[in-house]
């Protein structure tokens, strides 16, 4: 019989003091909001240095599992959709940077997503998220001429629409979707002649969701974010909409 030989890894420190905290934390033995013991407590506890301790805490943070605030312990976050999307949000922002076939998926992605989203909102929307909407909205015409904030309120806009379905994980897709293409795509300071227009289906928006039409409003919803999607480019590039007349 053949012996395969497995060579034995010698792990770092900070990696075995990371796997037993970790452990603490997956157990509950350590619960969100509890602080985290002190650097000395564990460096007593693991018979271990200051170095490997902070590089543990460190990875511990990088995971979203611990937040770190100087002068004070860490404590151990709540685990929410939002906190685990968010552990992609600079592996995306990378990927997208670099490759216009990735921002056409990610466009894609957005609108097979909202057509969804809005289908939902129809159906589950209260007069309270109508509420919400309208006042989203005139906060939109509020800031006309202002497009940093023009573009804050119109994401606020799209995430409540997410937020109507009720789940959580739909909403932190739609939040870290939006995000990757503010931060990484856009066109959308060139917005001249366009603010109105994108007032206007927002508008067309809303009564679709207030009549409860699911039909409508995913075919209104399609309209607005097919005629925007050419916003979004690549920095350095000029979308086709950029070359020709303001007005869409």
């Amino acid at each position: 019989m053949t012996v395969v030989s497995e060579p034995i890894i010698r792990k770092k420190l900070s990696d075995e003091v990371f796997a037993r905290l970790k452990t603490m934390i997956e157990t509950g033995e350590l619960q969100a909001g509890d602080d985290m013991p002190s650097e000395r407590e564990l460096m007593e506890r693991y018979g271990v240095g200051r170095p490997a301790i902070r590089e543990a805490m460190q990875a511990l943070a990088g995971k979203g599992l611990v937040e770190i605030s100087q002068g004070e312990r860490a404590k151990v976050l709540r685990i929410t959709a939002e906190s685990i999307i968010r552990q992609v949000d600079l592996p995306a922002k990378l990927m997208l940077s670099g490759s216009s076939d990735s921002l056409e998926h990610l466009k894609n992605a957005r609108i097979f997503f909202e057509r969804g989203m809005i289908r939902e909102a129809a159906v589950k929307a209260t007069p309270e998220h109508i509420a919400e909407l309208r006042t989203l909205l005139d906060r939109q015409k509020a800031n006309l001429g202002d497009a940093d904030a023009f573009i804050e309120a119109d994401m606020d806009f799209h995430q409540c629409i997410a937020r109507i379905s009720g789940n959580p994980i739909f909403a932190a897709v739609s939040g870290a979707m939006l995000g990757w293409l503010k931060s990484y795509h856009t066109e959308m300071l060139i917005w001249t002649g366009r603010e109105n227009v994108t007032l206007a289906e927002h508008e067309e928006i809303i009564r679709a969701i207030e009549k409860g039409n699911a039909d409508q409003a995913e075919k209104v919803m399609i309209k607005h974010l097919e005629r925007s999607r050419a916003l979004y480019t690549l920095k350095g590039q000029k979308s086709p909409q950029s070359t020709a007349s303001t007005q869409p």
